[in-house]
């Protein structure tokens, strides 16, 4: 009896250890697969769906965290309010953490993008495909280039976030189900890592540290009322759930109207903001003179380099940062860093050497002005892009309903 115990736990060992967890074992054989486009989800989702009261077409929302490797579904409940229906480990990123700048940098996308139903690619030669909408307002009136980032299948990624094809198969089926009940855009929320207090300290050094705090607002939005938030640009700057007040109108690289907030919300958002203060704090104590030392996409294949044996050569996962990365001294950092400079230039001075897109610094010198606990801005109010009818409702009442009494209601 014990022998047969030691030989199934065995058994469960193997089937978990391959490049996606135990999100491989659950999945679909492909070969048996008749129609890609069409393939409906799992009923182990619907039955989940049914569990947590969300419609099998109601609207959905994805997430992904960079650092952790991860993207998440989640998806509109009967209440309006979003909850998490799935969750995947993302098989292979390209670049650093840190939003994409121009074309050929190899960085994923870091923002808010709008998907519609144009940005679904069923014929993409990575299985199936969804286009993540970079460049946006916010990258274009800052100048950033780039085209055809996608969420998509393979395995293999060059700027994009890539699954394998039995994920991208249920992805692509939540959002071919959300647009089929009507949902205009599906909002990607694309971040370095959960926005935690103690993360942003481990990062506070980063260079893109600032652009980070503009998407925590974003980030702390969505935590607060777990409703995707409307989104702006306007200064070149993200802004979230605000609302004009003076009959102006957004401008992506223009001046910001006045906006004024919903009080609930900049009530709830305050009060998030004092915990996370206090929590802050406390995580400077706790990595005081330490930060976070972020890998190369090199060093990142190699913590997962043994799961490309026996797999064809466009098969490429890639680990994750908290995988190859590491807590570091400052000093050692700095001396990190400064190495990785040495290289770059190295390598572009080397006799036939293509010019190369310039790496994106990931540390600032050292004057830590970022050890002051960082606010977190209050934003004000706008309607949400989502307000499905409720029961005894009409959907022309619902329409007019405004997204902050949805939420102060709840």
């Amino acid at each position: 009896m014990r022998i047969r115990h030691f030989a199934y736990v065995s058994l469960m060992a193997l089937a978990l250890s391959s490049c996606n967890d135990a999100l491989e074992t659950a999945q679909v054989d492909l070969s048996k697969v008749k129609n890609k486009v069409e393939q409906p989800l799992p009923p182990h989702i619907l039955t989940a769906m049914s569990a947590k009261g969300m419609d099998r077409n109601s609207p959905i929302m994805i997430r992904i965290f960079k650092e952790e490797g991860a993207m998440e579904i989640w998806k509109a409940k009967t209440d309006n309010r979003f909850d998490k229906i799935a969750d995947y480990k993302i098989c292979a990123w390209s670049g650093r953490l840190g939003p994409k700048v121009k074309t050929g940098d190899r960085q994923a996308p870091e923002g808010f993008y709008d998907l519609t139903r144009a940005n679904l690619n069923p014929n993409s030669k990575y299985y199936l495909a969804i286009n993540t909408g970079f460049p946006n307002r916010y990258d274009a009136a800052n100048g950033r280039t780039g085209s055809d980032l996608m969420i998509h299948g393979a395995c293999s990624s060059s700027g994009c976030y890539s699954m394998t094809d039995q994920q991208v198969l249920e992805i692509y089926a939540f959002a071919r189900d959300a647009f089929k009940g009507g949902q205009a855009t599906v909002q990607l929320q694309a971040f370095p890592f959960r926005m935690t207090a103690e993360n942003m300290v481990k990062h506070r050094l980063d260079s893109n540290y600032d652009f980070w705090k503009m998407l925590k607002v974003g980030y702390d939005n969505f935590e607060v009322t777990k409703r995707p938030p409307e989104v702006n640009v306007c200064e070149k700057k993200y802004v979230f759930n605000q609302q004009v007040t003076d009959g102006g109108a957004f401008n992506a690289a223009g001046k910001c109207p006045a906006m004024s907030a919903p009080p609930a919300l900049a009530a709830a958002l305050a009060s998030y903001g004092k915990t996370y203060d206090a929590d802050y704090t406390k995580a400077l104590s706790k990595y005081d003179g330490m930060a976070w030392y972020d890998p190369s996409e090199a060093e990142r294949k190699a913590v997962v380099a043994k799961l490309r044996k026996g797999r064809e050569l466009a098969f490429a996962p890639t680990g994750t940062s908290l995988e190859a990365g590491r807590m570091v001294k400052v000093a050692e950092l700095e001396d990190l860093m400064a190495k990785r400079t040495a290289q770059g230039l190295a390598a572009k001075s080397a006799p036939g050497a293509t010019p190369a897109a310039p790496a994106q610094p990931q540390a600032q010198p050292m004057a830590v002005a970022a050890a002051t606990p960082a606010v977190v801005p209050v934003p004000t109010q706008n309607p949400l892009a989502f307000t499905a009818p409720e029961p005894q409702e009409t959907a022309e009442a619902v329409a007019k309903k405004p997204f902050w009494k949805f939420w102060a209601r709840n």
